[in-house]
């Protein structure tokens, strides 16, 4: 089932939350909408869903216009952050919930209804807690619950708000791993909103990334993340450092540094005050000179924990800086706060903008 949604407007009295949104998901993709608070990513899911009405604009599934169409008719499975498990019921009767509640006329037998729910919870692994009570699962355990009961009804599309935000970080990654086998397994469209960077860059086939009620960029992990479409999408997927500069005749200028602009990540190569955006495993630290662009800084503090080590730094000029490091390279570089070393941008990775 393809989702398509045309010149989408939804205001809430004067505040605009989407503005004039175009977006189609094919069938069977598993597309997320990043964003931060208030970017307008879970009303357009609401919208999607039949919970909100747009002030304007279309939505279509597989061609077919579903904008009046009620929630009921939409037939879209929902998965909210809160679970929303009925505590006096057990997995297998939280499952066959929605199956149970049919008019009776779609009402499966209970033969087939207790097929359909057994499979489901080997599907979402977890048919050896059928027996169990909400109160008596993890978190995560009654997030697979709370799915396996949505794609009871057996929906056209599945749309799933913040569905691990409630959740810690080892557990959200442990199901984001799950889930996405899980798609791979179903091939449902689905629609996932989310305010965690990494969850929609490891998750997603496309990442719609929204600001202020607008979509600034479709495309995916690797495209959103390599190549920004603008500076709010760069600066918003991932840390990235911002050093202050000016551009002159095709150069950017740090300090006295020059290093070239390739010009396919710069959105305004003109001459004038420019930022460069750097994320921090894009710079190098070298102890001399070596002959390429580099410019002076100080270490300043180092932390060594994790797969990479974080080197914070201050440029010469007092722009803070920070550089992730390989061990070995740390070791051979044998950094120490106080050190005087030369950081160097890997021009390739560029991106300017003016200001």
């Amino acid at each position: 089932m393809s989702i398509e949604l045309r010149n989408i407007r939804k205001t809430f009295g004067d505040f605009v939350a989407l503005d004039n949104i175009d977006l189609r998901v094919a069938t069977g993709e598993l597309l997320a909408l990043l964003g931060l608070s208030g970017s307008g990513k879970t009303t357009l899911l609401r919208i999607i869903a039949g919970l909100e009405t747009p002030d304007r604009g279309e939505v279509l599934f597989h061609g077919s216009d579903a904008t009046t169409l009620s929630v009921r008719d939409r037939n879209v499975g929902f998965v909210f952050q809160h679970y929303a498990l009925f505590k006096h019921m057990t997995v297998f009767e939280n499952v066959a919930f929605g199956l149970r509640v049919k008019p009776r006329a779609e009402r499966p037998e209970e033969a087939e209804i207790a097929r359909r729910v057994h499979k489901l919870l080997m599907l979402v692994q977890l048919d050896f807690l059928a027996d169990r009570y909400p109160s008596q699962l993890s978190g995560g355990q009654r997030q697979r619950v709370a799915l396996a009961r949505t794609l009871a009804v057996e929906p056209k599309m599945l749309l799933l708000d913040e569905p691990f935000g409630a959740l810690d970080a080892k557990v959200r990654q442990e199901l984001r791993r799950w889930l996405k086998r899980l798609h791979e397994e179903i091939k449902i469209t689905s629609v996932f909103v989310t305010h965690d960077q990494e969850e929609a860059l490891e998750l997603a086939g496309r990442v719609v990334v929204m600001n202020n009620g607008r979509i600034e960029q479709i495309g995916t992990p690797e495209e959103v993340y390599h190549r920004p479409a603008n500076a709010f999408v760069h600066n918003f997927l991932g840390n990235v450092n911002l050093f202050h500069g000016r551009i002159e005749n095709g150069k950017v200028y740090l300090g006295d540094t020059a290093v070239d602009v390739d010009r396919s990540h710069a959105t305004a190569p003109g001459n004038g005050k420019a930022v460069l955006a750097l994320r921090p495993h894009l710079i190098e630290i070298i102890r001399r000179p070596n002959g390429k662009p580099s410019f002076p800084a100080t270490v300043i503090s180092i932390n060594p924990a994790g797969p990479q080590v974080k080197v914070e730094l201050v440029a010469e000029w007092g722009d803070a800086v920070q550089v992730d490091v390989g061990h070995e390279r740390f070791q051979e570089l044998a950094l120490a706060p106080g050190a005087r070393v030369f950081l160097r941008p890997k021009e390739e990775k560029l991106f300017v903008y003016q200001i």
